[in-house]
């Protein structure tokens, strides 16, 4: 077996069982999970005509192998989106490509640029560079291509963003490539231009490249959508988008987690590699997916409904909650990163066991790193299922926190 296996740590949601695992929760309360970031919302029902279509109305349907770079017209709905979204222009043929959500592409991509190899030379592993806390992904796709995390500290006083300034010039030397989540998982916190680029400046610098995780930038709570890492470069004169892959999906933007669809964009240099890697790797989208993924990047009436449910019941729960921890609205995702005050497994443990709600420890989804784990006293919980739902969830958090206080 592949040695590096073993270098891997059980998934949050595998941990949250086993804290669970003895314990009986209060059969007074029907169970409520805001753990796992699944969209709850109902899928349009448009999409799902257009997949059901493509079935039953193509000529080829599923009677042939799909291309792995995808079919020219998905391709261009990605760049006519980028224009609408951003307003980029990108060739849709070297600089974008489908992928079957962007948790399988973040981790192909790794394995498609870390050179191992270069352990050989200087006797020290590579360095994939990743904030604390962060998707688990980002880790797992380092350990298996053979590099080693670095885990950047936080600021708290500043949402947990990372501290780009704390890394050292011998770690960024050993980089290949940089993590960075924005609208952040799970804190919600949006990267500025200026962090944007800090962050050019330093691949520039040591040559590495940076993979941006954007699945959460169609869902924001102020009036001006979120900066992505692409109109970041544009806007600093990278129109190249030199070192630079950012990822979206379907999944969240349009209650479609099972569709397993989303795109990559940026430098067509990598794009070119990553196409070869992916021919082999065997990841092709379906076409059928490919025509409702189509559809669902078409439209954008469905985006913004979907945006108004969530904030609609972010208004409604986090002043409940902010009555009894310390929570605020974040600037986008569909995350509330609560301080609790104490253990955050000890507080989880204790939710579910009273009143059968269910929320993710945040130690969980950090690394202990210099002495600290910065997710250590906080929980994150996702507001994904409806409204009411939601609002219960957080009445019985506000009875539990202060009963807890007497």
């Amino acid at each position: 077996m592949n040695p590096l296996l073993s270098l891997l740590q059980p998934y949050p949601f595998e941990r949250l069982r086993q804290l669970f695992a003895n314990i009986t929760p209060n059969p007074a309360y029907t169970p409520i999970s805001l753990g796992i970031g699944e969209p709850k919302h109902a899928t349009p029902a448009f999409i799902q005509q257009a997949l059901c279509a493509a079935v039953t109305q193509s000529p080829s349907g599923l009677a042939s192998y799909p291309a792995t770079a995808g079919e020219p017209r998905l391709r261009q709905t990605f760049a006519d989106w980028l224009k609408g979204r951003y307003g980029l222009s990108v060739d849709p043929f070297t600089q974008t490509l489908p992928v079957n959500g962007s948790r399988e592409a973040l981790f192909a991509l790794t394995q498609t640029l870390v050179n191992p190899g270069d352990s050989a030379v200087s006797g020290r592993k590579p360095l994939v560079v990743c904030p604390n806390p962060f998707y688990q992904i980002y880790e797992g796709a380092a350990l298996l291509a053979g590099a080693e995390p670095y885990y950047v500290a936080s600021d708290p006083e500043r949402n947990f963003a990372p501290d780009w300034d704390s890394v050292p010039d011998d770690v960024w030397a050993r980089t290949q490539q940089l993590f960075v989540c924005s609208p952040g998982n799970p804190t919600g916190a949006v990267m500025p231009l200026g962090e944007w680029q800090k962050l050019f400046a330093l691949s520039d610098r040591f040559g590495f490249v940076i993979a941006s995780d954007e699945c959460y930038s169609e869902i924001y709570f102020r009036d001006e959508p979120p900066l992505g890492g692409l109109q970041a470069a544009a806007q600093l004169g990278r129109s190249d988008f030199k070192n630079l892959v950012s990822f979206t999906s379907l999944s969240k933007r349009s209650n479609v987690p099972g569709l397993r669809s989303g795109f990559v964009a940026g430098d067509a240099a990598i794009l070119a590699q990553f196409l070869l890697y992916r021919t082999y790797h065997g990841c092709a989208m379906s076409p059928v997916v490919q025509a409702a993924s189509a559809a669902a990047w078409g439209d954008e009436a469905h985006v913004v409904e979907n945006r108004a449910l969530y904030r609609t019941k972010f208004a409604q729960v986090t002043p409940m909650l902010a009555q009894v921890l310390d929570v605020a609205l974040p600037d986008a995702g569909f995350y509330l990163w609560a301080d609790v005050a104490g253990d955050d497994q000890v507080f989880a443990r204790d939710l579910y066991a009273a009143f059968n709600v269910t929320v993710l420890p945040g130690s969980f989804l950090a690394r202990e790193a210099r002495g600290h784990n910065p997710g250590a006293g906080r929980i994150r919980m996702a507001l994904v299922a409806d409204t009411a739902e939601c609002v219960q969830a957080a009445q019985r958090i506000v009875e539990f926190v202060e009963t807890r206080r007497r």
